[in-house]
């Protein structure tokens, strides 16, 4: 077998979490801003988030959710009212206490002492407490339900251990805060943002998630439900890629959230709230990279098609260039996915092969060279991002008639958006554990797997209070975590691994980021 030289120098099975790291820079897509646990995300890092906007933001709208704004600084007060929600983010919430600062006569700056504000201030960590504020003033009676708010933010949550991408103490994402007059009505909204998510991740990140309810302990603070999609990482992690949550009533009481109903009796709304946030990128390196960088689904990638003429600094490079403008024209003549090609001419000074390889590392999705022989030849050298090699560790490239190029691409393009799908998915299968029968078989499973578990679907009797508390420490010992009931799940038919008892359902077990 013929030895390949990759374009990086980490590979993922000798170290993913450095790997994961070289990724991002070499693709440059991000960098530490130097305030800790912030990013710069680059270029290429928002074009792809960019694109993640856009398309969900169009699916948000299409089922009639309207875009807002709420403020970054949320009063004290307000996390007071919902004693289990500050509970849950008392330990990670950012605070103002003063708005001016003075010299501290040795050349630094200190708080003035009379800038105290009268109340603290917190950093938005996520906005069910203020927006609820504003529900309580927009609702009044059952005609104006169900109010659907969306918004685009920031929001902080000072992590200890911080990742680009995946786990930083400010992050961007999109929040869904809905009230209605039912349960029924709220928890249909529920499963409708999930089944948004499924859709998103499957179809327009190419990632494969498995859809269900997270067990108790993993609710988001002050919630009755919540239900995630979760996603399997190349390393045999899970990683939480989106949430929703029904919260009852507890939050339209706390923020005082009422409805004149149709009888004309004062109800509680039932409200919801529901994100996706940039750790869906970081979700997107580590399913489709390879050891060469990053591969981009044509959907999410900001540009599917580039062109990189190979530039000789002499008096033939007029002539390519026209000639690589043409095909640019005639790419752009082209949709996929219901919209234009996005396409770039690189036209940079630089050699080609350095170039070529920049592009790779940044996983654009089908790369065109073109020289003065190919020029001559009416030809470009395509390059699919995924599939790279050919059988003599060469890039493998196709030599295709220029016009080709332009008539094939949205169907390469298309190939490429399910061979990413389909690799995820068949990697996910193969790494699913579902016969284990024991805990001490679970303990096995993972000590054998240390460096890339994957996942156990397991048994359980969904147990409660003091006894899902128990099995919830069992697990932490293990370095593992319940990630959802999987909704697709296969009936319960044997007893609870950790409790002996009658099991109702089967739930994932995972190591997870």
């Amino acid at each position: 077998m013929i030895a390949i030289r990759h374009a990086l120098t980490i590979k993922r099975e000798d170290d993913f979490a450095q790997w994961y790291q070289e990724v991002i820079s070499s693709a440059d897509m991000a960098e530490e801003s130097g305030v800790r646990g912030c990013m710069v995300i680059k270029p290429w890092g928002w074009g792809i988030w960019e694109r993640m906007q856009h398309l969900m933001d169009r699916r948000i709208k299409a089922a009639g959710v309207q875009n807002a704004y709420f403020p970054l600084f949320i009063p004290l007060s307000n996390f007071v009212r919902e004693a289990a929600h500050v509970e849950g983010f008392a330990k990670e919430m950012a605070v103002v206490t003063h708005h001016r600062l003075i010299s501290d006569g040795k050349g630094g700056l200190i708080p003035d002492p009379e800038a105290k504000l009268e109340e603290p201030l917190i950093v938005r960590p996520t906005s069910e407490t203020i927006i609820g504020d504003a529900m309580s003033r927009w609702i009044q009676s059952w005609r104006d339900l169900p109010l659907l708010l969306n918004q685009w933010a920031n929001v902080v949550r000072w992590e200890m251990r911080t990742r680009m991408f995946l786990r930083t103490s400010e992050f961007l994402w999109q929040e869904g805060h809905t009230a209605h007059a039912s349960a029924e009505d709220a928890m249909a909204e529920t499963l409708r943002a999930l089944e948004m998510y499924r859709a998103f991740a499957e179809e327009d990140a190419a990632i494969p998630v498995v859809v269900g309810e997270k067990p108790a302990n993993e609710r988001f603070p002050g919630a009755e439900a919540t239900f995630s999609i979760e996603a399997m990482m190349q390393d045999g992690k899970a990683l939480q890629a989106g949430t929703s949550h029904y919260l009852g009533t507890s939050f339209a009481e706390a923020a005082d959230i009422r409805f004149q109903d149709r009888e004309g009796t004062q109800q509680f709304c039932h409200t919801t709230s529901w994100g996706v946030s940039t750790r869906m990128v970081g979700a997107m390196i580590m399913v489709h990279g390879d050891d060469d960088g990053l591969r981009v689904p044509p959907t999410l990638a900001p540009f599917q098609v580039v062109i990189l003429p190979m530039l000789r600094e002499d008096d033939g490079d007029a002539a390519l260039l026209a000639y690589c403008e043409e095909l640019r024209g005639a790419l752009l003549q082209q949709s996929a996915f219901g919209e234009p090609l996005r396409v770039l001419l690189d036209a940079k000074p630089g050699k080609a092969a350095a170039k070529r390889w920049d592009w790779v590392r940044k996983g654009a999705p089908l790369i065109v060279e073109v020289g003065p022989r190919d020029m001559a030849d009416g030809k470009g050298a395509v390059l699919r991002r995924d599939r790279l090699w050919n059988d003599a560790a060469k890039p493998d490239f196709a030599f295709t008639p220029r016009d080709e190029i332009a008539a094939k691409a949205p169907a390469m393009l298309d190939e490429i958006q399910r061979a990413l799908f389909e690799q995820a998915a068949g990697r996910r299968e193969a790494n699913v554990a579902r016969d284990i029968d024991s805990l001490d078989a679970l303990k096995a499973f993972f000590a054998e797997n240390q460096r890339f578990p994957g996942w156990a679907e397991v048994q359980w009797s969904r147990p409660e209070g003091a006894a899902l508390d128990k099995v919830v420490e069992q697990l932490k010992a293990l370095k593992l975590t319940f990630r959802n009931v999987p909704a697709n799940a296969a009936p319960a038919d044997g007893k609870c691994l950790f409790t002996g008892e009658a099991a109702v359902e089967r739930i994932l077990v995972a190591r997870a980021y």
